[in-house]
């Protein structure tokens, strides 16, 4: 019976409304403090930095609060400038806040150097297939009088002969000079 009457007496009660008034404080105060620390609303878009070189980059992400990280320069594509921005995340358009990163994939300096496979005395089709899944390019094909038709006999790359194993840039033209069958 102590028990009922304390939950119904004043002094419970006032103590109650005390609870409930410091809950509803510290709740208006965190939903205001949790919009200022995290800028809630406030953004900025993300600049289109394709085809872009390092210090515009710098320059402009600066500019509006933005930072960046280098994610990846492993592919290289002719169409852009080498060290060149190729593509980032966020995309171009995207609403982030400030000084948040945008990872960048950048156009390395240029192709690397590939060994050439291993083709002569072998067909022309299997030369072809070796040397484009290597990264070349098959050129121009001649024709020489030699038993093997239509086996590699020799190769060259802007007119000079190179061998097998020698090291070139990644898409250069290969020429193939191959046999006709005859004597």
């Amino acid at each position: 019976m102590n028990f009922i009457k304390f939950l119904f007496s004043k002094k419970f009660v006032k103590q109650i409304f005390y609870l409930i008034c410091l809950t509803i404080v510290i709740v208006i105060v965190s939903i205001v403090s949790l919009s200022y620390t995290t800028m809630h609303g406030e953004s900025v878009e993300v600049p289109n930095l394709i085809g872009k070189t390092m210090d515009q980059v710098k320059k402009d992400l600066s500019t509006i609060n933005l930072n960046f990280v280098i994610l990846d320069s492993a592919r290289y594509n002719s169409s852009f400038k080498p060290l060149s921005v190729i593509d980032h995340q966020p995309s171009f358009g995207s609403k982030v806040k400030i000084n948040r990163k945008i990872y960048l994939t950048i156009n390395p300096s240029g192709y690397n150097d590939i060994s050439i496979p291993k083709i002569i005395r072998t067909t022309i089709r299997q030369a072809t297939q070796r040397l484009e899944s290597s990264g070349f390019i098959v050129g121009e094909i001649e024709y020489v009088d030699d038993i093997g038709k239509d086996e590699i006999i020799e190769i060259s790359h802007n007119g000079e002969k190179v061998n097998e194993g020698d090291k070139l840039l990644k898409n250069s033209i290969i020429d193939l000079i191959l046999g006709n069958g005859k004597l």
